[in-house]
């Protein structure tokens, strides 16, 4: 798991300062393995005003492992659903939304539970930058989730998309 440790501080523009007066600048990554570290540079002015308000890490559930499987598993597959629960038994009414307008257009496509594996479900919130579920996928590209799915449905892009993705 990569972890990335960041120093908040309390204003954004200007620098913080230590304890002896100096400020820091969070501008120096240090890279070892798979785990990140922001370290504090300093300088001898001390005319700053900000102070170092806490110091944060949080860690990052996209391993490199798991992203090479997400690339496999959306690039393999033409239509690609993550959602809560299974196609036969949706754990989500928005899941449940876009498995019925997907069987509606008799489209093949394959379903991954994301409640059967937490790092999953965390590390797909990275890879597609989209914070919920369920995530659609069409020829190995994140479409989006079911609020989008349903649009696209009603205004016909998504039938137009899927039928071009079937033929290629």
């Amino acid at each position: 798991m990569a972890l990335r440790c960041v120093m908040a501080v309390s204003s954004p523009c200007s620098p913080a300062t230590d304890a002896v007066g100096r400020k820091v600048f969070f501008s120096k990554t240090l890279s070892q393995s798979h785990r990140t570290f922001t370290f504090p540079l300093y300088s001898t002015n001390r005319s700053s005003t900000a102070r170092i308000a806490r110091f944060r890490c949080f860690s990052s559930a996209l391993t490199p492992q798991l992203k090479n499987t997400l690339d496999k598993v959306v690039t393999s597959n033409k239509v690609v659903l993550f959602m809560k629960g299974t196609r036969d038994f949706p754990q989500c009414g928005f899941s449940n939304t876009v498995v019925q307008i997907l069987n509606s257009l008799n489209v093949p496509f394959e379903t991954i539970n994301i409640l059967e594996n937490e790092m999953l479900r965390m590390g797909l919130k990275e890879y597609s930058s989209w914070p919920t579920f369920p995530q659609l996928y069409i020829e190995g590209e994140f479409f989006g989730g079911c609020d989008i799915t349903v649009e696209a449905y009603k205004n016909g892009e998504l039938q137009e998309l899927l039928e071009k993705a079937m033929c290629s």
